[in-house]
């Protein structure tokens, strides 16, 4: 844990007690504060009493004593509306701030000398596996690495602070957004295409949340930047243009003249010019396909810039044990493999999966986003045969009417069965069953961890011979 000590003696409010919440509510009362913490929903205040926890119900609090509320990046801070809390919390000028930026505040009231390293890591697909490579990468290489964030460990529930150390933290767009004092001495920024457009007032919110990664950078640190779609190239070009900053430029698309990339996997560094090659990515199994070659690349170029040579580097990309719903090979029965890609909770994330295989039996569905699955529709020749659940099932089937042969399963259990059932009765060889659901969770399980934990006891059920998961931690 590390304890929050810049509200001791103070009250501080608390609102929503998941994962970061209750890390959050910890540090805070480690660090002496007066934490008055509450969730809207009875199960997660039990949960929260339970691990000691002090409950007060906020909405009946005077609000002229708290010195601030730490919000949960899951609650609406700006849009679509403020949380109501959030309104009472500005109504009375009472500063609202997330756990990323008590962290912040954390390290920068160090001396620099004792400061640690922190690198961060956002993008709207591939963070989770750039996140936790980089920590593999370290580790492997004897750093001391601490790994966390939007992802595994909560940020504040990390070891605690310590100059040798480097914090490696997977950063969602709703924590950059209520950050302002988040110094990245390494900050990787890996794509960015229309997501959670609700909670940011649209595209321009939501790009502005993600640049907010580079915002305290200072000459000397790097900015790490996949070039491959537009949006990023612009930002890489603008902060280039600024100085001051390294601009290291990634891309899985282009071989770049000053940069790392890694088309077609072959991994190739032209940082200081000259492009030597580094290494092929097909010898890192749990890193397939282009999207994961930009990964691999970003992680890279980050790890350098710490100072690693690039043979050690690679030779941790190849040990590299894969993550945990994303492209995780999870059983296999009879030839017939299982792949849990749970995380895919958008259609660009599913594309991904789809391009890594020539042919899949396809689960998809779920809670849909605005884009459904239309963009995906120049990979429905790789479907041999759709399987759709959920919420999104009669949309998703409708699009794929007439373009792909599909099934309405309706449940995660009767997807896995029938496809299996299909694709044993194929007779084609080594036949993949892929849950990438294109979709959110919420309207069958808690979250796509649940989902995807979900898959592989189904698997084990039908006999597979289900692999261990392989969690990320600090």
């Amino acid at each position: 844990m590390i304890p929050i000590t810049e509200y001791a003696g103070r009250d501080v409010a608390v609102f929503g007690l998941g994962r970061t919440g209750l890390a959050a509510a910890k540090a805070l009362r480690a660090g002496k504060a007066r934490v008055h913490a509450w969730d809207d929903n009875e199960e997660t205040r039990a949960r929260a009493e339970a691990a000691g926890i002090p409950l007060s119900d906020l909405n009946k609090r005077d609000w002229q004593s708290f010195a601030a509320l730490v919000l949960s990046p899951g609650i609406p801070y700006r849009f679509p509306q403020p949380h109501r809390l959030v309104r009472l919390a500005q109504m009375t000028n009472v500063p609202v701030v997330g756990d990323m930026e008590l962290f912040a505040r954390a390290v920068q009231s160090l001396p620099e000398r004792a400061r640690p390293k922190v690198v961060g890591i956002t993008g709207t697909n591939g963070k989770s596996t750039t996140t936790a490579l980089i920590g593999h990468i370290l580790k492997e290489c004897g750093m001391d690495a601490r790994v966390g964030g939007n992802i595994g460990t909560g940020v504040l529930d990390m070891a605690p602070l310590h100059a040798n150390a480097v914090y490696v933290l997977e950063l969602s767009s709703y924590q950059l957004d209520l950050v302002k004092s988040l110094h990245c001495d390494v900050a990787v920024l890996l794509n960015i295409s229309p997501d959670h457009l609700d909670r940011h007032g649209g595209m321009k919110g939501y790009i502005d949340a993600k640049r907010r990664i580079f915002l305290n950078q200072q000459p000397g640190d790097t900015a790490v930047i996949a070039v491959d779609d537009t949006i990023t190239q612009t930002i890489a070009m603008d902060l280039a243009t600024r100085g001051g900053v390294r601009v290291s430029q990634v891309s899985s698309e282009f071989a770049l003249g000053r940069g790392i990339s890694a088309v077609d996997g072959k991994l190739y560094d032209s940082l200081l010019g000259n492009a030597v090659r580094v290494g092929d990515l097909s010898e890192a199994p749990t890193l397939p396909g282009r999207h994961n070659f930009q990964n691999a690349a970003a992680a890279y170029a980050a790890c350098r810039s710490l100072g690693l040579e690039p043979g050690r580097i690679f030779d941790a990309i190849r040990s590299f044990p894969g993550l945990a719903h994303r492209m995780e090979q999870v059983g296999e029965i009879e030839g017939v493999r299982f792949v849990n890609d749970s995380k895919a909770t958008n259609a660009q994330a599913a594309e991904q999966a789809l391009r890594a295989y020539p042919k899949v039996y396809w689960i998809a569905g779920g809670v849909p986003k605005a884009e459904g699955i239309g963009p995906l529709s120049p990979l429905f020749n790789r479907v041999t045969k759709a399987y759709l659940i959920g919420d999104a099932a009669e949309a998703f089937s409708r699009t794929l009417q007439g373009k792909a042969a599909y099934e309405i399963s309706g449940t995660l259990d009767e997807a896995v069965s029938h496809a299996y059932q299909d694709a044993k009765a194929s007779g084609e060889d080594c036949p993949i069953i892929l849950l990438s659901p294109a979709c959110a969770s919420f309207d069958q399980f808690k979250d796509f961890e649940a989902r995807g934990e979900a898959f592989r006891h189904i698997v084990q059920d039908l006999g597979g011979n289900a692999l261990v998961s392989v969690k990320e931690s600090a």
